[in-house]
């Protein structure tokens, strides 16, 4: 059918046909509305009124292409079709760097209620695609940010995504490890953000093949107990944070105890640790005791 053109009738038999395939109904959703460009709420018109017509922004067999590669790959549709939707925006996304997660949206909205009035300097540690940068660049235009991370497939990435959100200006992309790259402007970061690896090896090991085989491992693997990466980016603020600077990091689901305890045992002060949508204690805030000062360029 050139250039998808068909009815509700004939897509939704199609679809029915994929399904038979394998796969879960709400992956072939999403990818009949991220790559097809047919969004969930017109699906559920064309069950009430098959007759209508669809028009698809690519052709069935690029979209059972990509069907059958996930299916006989477990490569994530996020990766075939170059997209993630994320917060109210739309992250590119390849292979090599970790997809967005859904949780990942809360660390943003914990930055947001825990610093209202925005801070003058910003980083992201370990950017990965740079969604977390993007949306902090976009909450905070007068602000100034530097996003890090060791991959440089990841920096190029995330390269693409502040230059699609205007934002490449106001971010300055750093190659290199936690705070190594920063240390030009230690001591004025008045928040630091961090998603950073934090699976223990053992259970990276037994996560599904989609994940495992096709992720960056450096960007989930922390270490046998996780914490790795965490204890790095606790000791490191120390030198890092402006007095009264904020750190908030993403953690697993069982280390809300561990990184409390890292983080006051660092020195740290408002040790808070704060749940998920779900209720999971999975993030963590701390200050740099002292007030705050102004940052300057180097």
């Amino acid at each position: 059918m050139v250039n998808g053109q068909l009815d509700g009738a004939q897509l939704l038999a199609w679809r029915r046909q994929q399904l038979a395939l394998g796969g879960s109904p709400g992956d072939f959703d999403w990818l009949l509305d991220l790559a097809g460009g047919l969004p969930w709420r017109a699906q559920q018109q064309l069950r009430l009124h098959a007759e209508l017509p669809v028009q698809l922004a690519c052709d069935l067999n690029q979209l059972e292409a990509m069907w059958r590669c996930h299916l006989d790959t477990a490569e994530p549709l996020q990766y075939l079709v170059g997209r993630c939707p994320w917060r109210d925006l739309e992250i590119s996304v390849a292979p090599g760097v970790l997809i967005p997660r859904q949780e990942t949206e809360l660390l943003v909205e914990l930055a947001l209620e825990l610093a209202p009035s925005g801070p003058g300097c910003w980083a992201d540690l370990g950017t990965g695609s740079g969604c977390m940068a993007l949306a902090l660049a976009l909450a905070w235009p007068s602000s100034r940010g530097w996003a890090v991370d060791c991959s440089p497939g990841a920096l190029s990435q995330a390269a693409l995504n502040l230059a699609a959100g205007g934002v490449a200006d106001r971010v300055q992309l750093l190659e290199g490890s936690w705070w190594q790259p920063l240390s030009p402007w230690l001591g004025q970061f008045e928040l630091v953000v961090s998603n950073p690896p934090y699976i223990p090896t053992a259970v990276w090991a037994g996560l599904e093949p989609g994940v495992r085989e096709h992720e960056p491992v450096i960007a989930l693997d922390g270490g046998v107990d996780g914490l790795d990466a965490l204890r790095l980016i606790v000791a490191g603020g120390a030198a890092a944070l402006a007095p009264g600077g904020l750190l908030l990091m993403e953690h697993h689901f069982d280390q809300s105890h561990a990184v409390i305890d890292l983080l006051s045992a660092a020195g740290y002060a408002e040790v808070r640790s704060h749940g998920d949508l779900e209720g999971v204690e999975r993030f963590a805030s701390a200050r740099w005791p002292g007030s705050g000062r102004d940052c300057h360029d180097h």
